[in-house]
């Protein structure tokens, strides 16, 4: 059996069919330092909350798969050592030896459909890595986009990443990737980019019939909704650039490699942009949350 334990709120929610989002825990553990990452991940769960939805923010705590934390829970993580990235290749090494991880895109993908949960918000998807014809370095989050059935609300793949490639990568994996407000895939903290979006759908209930469609269908995997970052929050593409350099010609200097890559890149980035990377990557967070509840609330009301 799955050592697997849903929060009161969740299990509630699940019991009464209400709308329900997915978040995951590695921007806890990984993407800021305390006691800022508990304020985002109250400020995020809250965001949902007010839409109408129930948050299910996903770890592996003690070798159990909490589906939903507590408050207690949300703040032992926030400021726990040692804790693992999860993705699909350990998961369940981590849960079968009682270890304690957070869980990114692949994960968090996994566990929501395990317990029922259809819709997931997250920052940005992992993809492929700049250079990967010669290092390989092509995230999970793909694949399991590729078989998994959740819909992932993310301000497109991060921008450290070769994004032409990726989205190449997830249309041979049939991947839906559908911009929302503009014909452009978003650039992670920015909102725009040189790459056109295959698909386009502005309101949630059609990303929700789509969700819906595929099931009728028969086809495997989730769709990428790709949410630009508010526009009073984004930072142009053009600034970026110089600074993902810099910041990849560091990594390759320090021999950075694997799963080290991305939160090496983006804490150089916040070092080189004074703080300001992550100021925008809360903001789409939570702007991704919220698109996310909205679409929850259509699978629940018209499913």
């Amino acid at each position: 059996m799955i050592p697997i334990v849903r929060s009161d709120e969740v299990t509630t929610a699940l019991a009464e069919g209400a709308a329900i989002v997915a978040l995951e825990s590695t921007i806890i553990t990984h993407g800021m330092p305390h006691p800022q990452n508990l304020e985002v991940a109250r400020q995020v769960e809250a965001d949902v909350r007010a839409k109408g939805a129930v948050p299910a923010t996903i770890a592996v705590i003690d070798g159990t798969l909490h589906i939903g934390l507590n408050a207690d829970q949300l703040e032992a993580l926030s400021q726990a050592k040692g804790v693992a990235k999860l993705s699909r290749a350990d998961m369940a090494a981590c849960i079968a030896t009682g270890g304690t991880g957070a869980t990114t895109v692949a994960a968090t993908m996994i566990a929501a459909h395990l317990a029922g949960i259809h819709v997931f918000a997250t920052g940005g998807i992992g993809g492929v890595h700049r250079g990967a014809e010669n290092s390989f370095d092509i995230s999970a989050d793909l694949m399991e986009l590729a078989q998994t059935p959740v819909t992932v609300v993310a301000a497109g793949a991060k921008a450290i990443l070769d994004v032409a490639k990726t989205l190449e990568v997830l249309e041979t994996q049939g991947v839906p990737v559908i911009a929302v407000g503009q014909d452009m895939f978003p650039a992670f903290w920015s909102r725009g980019s040189k790459l056109k979006a295959p698909l386009r759908m502005d309101d949630p209930a059609d990303i929700a019939r789509a969700h819906r469609m595929r099931a009728a269908l028969g086809l495997p995997g989730g769709q990428l909704v790709a949410n630009p970052i508010p526009a009073d929050a984004e930072i142009a593409a053009e600034t970026l650039a110089p600074i993902i350099a810099q910041a990849q010609n560091d990594a390759t200097r320090a021999g950075i490699t694997g799963k080290s890559v991305t939160p090496y890149l983006l804490q150089r980035i916040f070092e080189l942009t004074e703080g300001a990377s992550l100021t925008a990557n809360i903001a789409l967070v939570r702007n991704n949350a919220q698109f996310a509840a909205q679409i929850a609330i259509e699978l629940r009301d018209k499913g």
